[in-house]
């Protein structure tokens, strides 16, 4: 019934296998990749026709988590997998990276690879066999994959990189990098470091490359077993004479439209040679003398476009703007700029701006997340949104898109090496990056102006850090590496390579490739090169805040924390929740206590959460043996009195011990009600509290 193939091999700590030929047959690619004993199915498909009017690749990837995998339900009141969770979004937006550039650009079918995680370990993570099993599915489908690519994690532990480190290691590690790539060159990298320096990121990269070229080999191997068909693919032809036509007519136009340094008014020039170029191929009515021939005349004047700003760059060394290559844009940084904000920032550079605010909260507003690992709680995230008038357009608003919280993730990795514990700074930070305009590296921008709003409220940030996006232009051997890259130059240019850190090192890169890879040494003149870009952009923000401020806003709540002893919290907590609720009403604060003993109080008013604090003490404090206390006389008997020293918590003034003289009634120096001074004399085994009010004011 089954004809199935498959490769083993050592890759890193585990076994990798790959297997096809068992599950999901009417695929045009399967494949069950197995890496200790988690396992990812993923499967490839592609439409036979192209649909009318398609001018670009419709790749869709999707990466899923299925709870089942690892043994759990999912939470909440919907009992199945719904919408993808940003663990998930993110991995598909790592596996598509490094697939797209490897199809023909003539490959214009609707094609879709999905990974399911059908068995999940807890301790190999499934992103980096999704990754090898997207490249094996489409390598044996026959569709025009010009992979097969491999991708492998790094981890770096006491000194040493780890090829695919477990989850615990990950924890451990000062980096977790992702890289991709063929058997030639690297064509993505991903990764959060805790500043690694250039040297030792461009090590991590090789050890990754080096790793997963055995992976490479198996995945030919299996589809040479596999064979099958190529799948037949049109040729990519041009209308020469439409070509000579629009060269002779328009490129000196577009040659005058990328003259204008100002994106809107080069935008504006460049539609206008578009609309005339596209009447060369309407008629009277408007409408195209022949179908596809307006497709054909867009991609015709964007090869002309994209040709004159290569050119200048690598001929000239001279950019859309007039910079050098390794100019940073100006720049300009505000904070404190929203009076009722905890903490602002508003970063510009050049035609590229980020209005960034900071709320700070309590234990409460923590971002729980649920995934096959489990529950975890962040008290720190950032949320980037990039509204469409920020590129002067309009669009759909709602759900954060893909591209949203990919690029809100790569700022969060930037920032969480600086960011500090929730034992050092007990505040819940949420972070929100409004881009309010964007030409090129909105991300990097986001980084810089959170850092300025972080500080601006009163975080103690172990250091600011700053992003810096590179860029590519190849033609054979000629190569220009650009500084802090326009939207052009990415869309046009052949790398996206995103650099955040300090002088200290590395704290995060993403790396996107539009050609089939570069190598090492230009990555490491583009590393030397982004260090010198984010030095510079650090200087400017200094100018703004050079570090955080002592005060927090008067808008922000005041959190002050005590630990006690966990037996003690029923006593604060109360039947039913009696004694916390009377505090909190008594003093308007929140109170959160957690299962370690933690209480946290959280108030915008310093006094109310004092208060709180002074009698949260008072429940859980100890009577301690020689310590002097003020209390009130809550009953007498013949005997004694009995002194309430703090909440539930009395103890015995014995007749003897009640004056230096002979005392013949109790009533003849307390009553109840009176308040009086005592001292503790000695606590016995069952916690039976002795006083004396002899010599007490002595």
């Amino acid at each position: 019934m089954f004809d199935i193939h498959r490769k083993s091999i050592q890759f890193g700590q585990e076994t990798l296998t790959i297997e096809t030929g068992r599950i999901a047959r009417q695929a045009d690619g399967a494949v069950l990749v197995t890496y200790g004993e988690t396992m990812v199915l993923v499967t490839a498909v592609a439409e036979k026709k192209v649909r009318a009017g398609m001018d670009f690749f419709p790749l869709g990837v999707h990466y899923q988590e299925k709870t089942w995998a690892a043994g759990r339900i999912p939470g909440g009141f919907i009992k199945r997998e719904t919408r993808p969770s940003e663990r998930e979004i993110l991995t598909s937006r790592l596996i598509d990276r490094p697939l797209r550039p490897l199809f023909p650009k003539n490959f214009l079918n609707d094609t879709q690879v999905i990974a399911t995680v059908v068995s999940y370990d807890q301790t190999n993570s499934s992103d980096i066999p999704a990754l090898i099993g997207a490249s094996a599915a489409l390598a044996i489908s026959g569709m025009p994959f010009q992979g097969p690519i491999g991708g492998a994690r790094v981890g770096f532990v006491d000194g040493k990189y780890v090829i695919n480190p477990t989850v615990e290691q990950i924890a451990e590690s000062k980096l977790d990098l992702i890289v991709a790539g063929t058997a030639d060159a690297v064509t993505m990298v991903e990764s959060g470091a805790d500043f690694l320096s250039e040297e030792e990121m461009l090590g991590a990269i090789q050890a990754g490359f080096e790793s997963f070229q055995p992976v490479i080999a198996a995945i030919n191997e299996l589809a040479n077993d596999v064979g099958t068909a190529a799948w037949d693919v049109p040729e990519l032809t041009e209308d020469e004479v439409l070509k000579a036509e629009l060269k002779e007519k328009f490129q000196d136009r577009i040659v005058e439209a990328y003259s204008h340094s100002d994106k809107m008014s080069r935008q504006s020039a460049l539609r206008e040679v578009r609309t005339e170029a596209q009447k060369l191929v309407r008629d009277e009515n408007g409408d195209e003398t022949r179908p596809g021939q307006i497709m054909a005349v867009n991609g015709l004047c964007k090869k002309m476009e994209a040709g004159i700003l290569r050119d200048k760059v690598l001929t000239e060394g001279r950019r859309i703007d007039g910079r050098s290559l390794v100019d940073v844009r100006p720049i300009d940084c505000q904070v404190g700029i929203l009076p009722r904000v905890h903490g602002t920032a508003l970063f510009t550079r050049g035609e590229t701006q980020a209005l960034v605010a900071i709320t700070l909260g309590t234990g409460r507003d923590e971002q729980i997340v649920e995934d096959m690992n489990g529950e975890r709680r962040d008290n720190f995230y950032l949320n980037y949104t990039f509204p469409p008038y920020c590129v002067g357009e309009t669009g759909r608003i709602g759900a954060p898109k893909r591209r949203e919280i990919g690029h809100g993730r790569l700022a969060t990795r930037s920032l969480l090496p600086v960011v500090p514990t929730k034992e050092e700074f007990c505040y819940t930070m949420r972070v929100v990056s409004e881009v309010t305009e964007s030409n090129g590296s909105s991300s990097m921008a986001t980084v810089c102006g959170s850092s300025l709003a972080l500080m601006d409220a009163g975080v103690p940030l172990k250091a600011p850090v700053a992003g810096i996006a590179m860029g590519m232009i190849k033609e054979g051997d000629r190569v220009a590496i650009l500084s802090d890259i326009l939207g052009d130059e990415d869309h046009l240019g052949d790398m996206d390579f995103k650099v955040a850190g300090n002088a200290d090192g590395i704290t995060a890169l993403q790396m996107d490739i539009k050609i089939k890879g570069i190598t090492s040494e230009i990555m490491a003149i583009a590393l030397k090169q982004a260090r010198d870009g984010r030095l510079h952009i650090l200087g400017e923000m200094k100018k703004a805040l050079e570090k955080p401020r002592d005060e927090m806003s008067s808008h922000a709540p005041r959190i002050l924390s005590i630990k006690i002893h966990p037996d003690k919290i029923r006593d604060i907590i109360g039947p039913g929740g009696k004694v916390i609720r009377k505090i909190t009403e008594e003093t308007g604060c929140q109170i959160d206590v957690e299962d370690d003993g933690t209480v946290r109080i959280a108030s915008s008013d310093n006094e109310s959460a004092q208060n709180a604090l002074n009698t949260v003490k008072q429940i859980v404090a100890e009577v301690e043996k020689g310590q002097i206390y003020e209390g009130e006389v809550v009953r007498v008997t013949d005997f004694g009195a009995f002194v309430n020293l703090l909440p539930k918590k009395d103890g015995l003034v014995h007749i003897s011990q009640l004056a230096n003289h002979r005392v013949q009634k109790v009533t003849d120096v307390v009553k109840e009600g009176d308040v009086v001074k005592v001292k503790v004399l000695d606590i016995d085994r069952q916690g039976r509290v002795k006083l004396t009010m002899k010599d007490v004011d002595k």
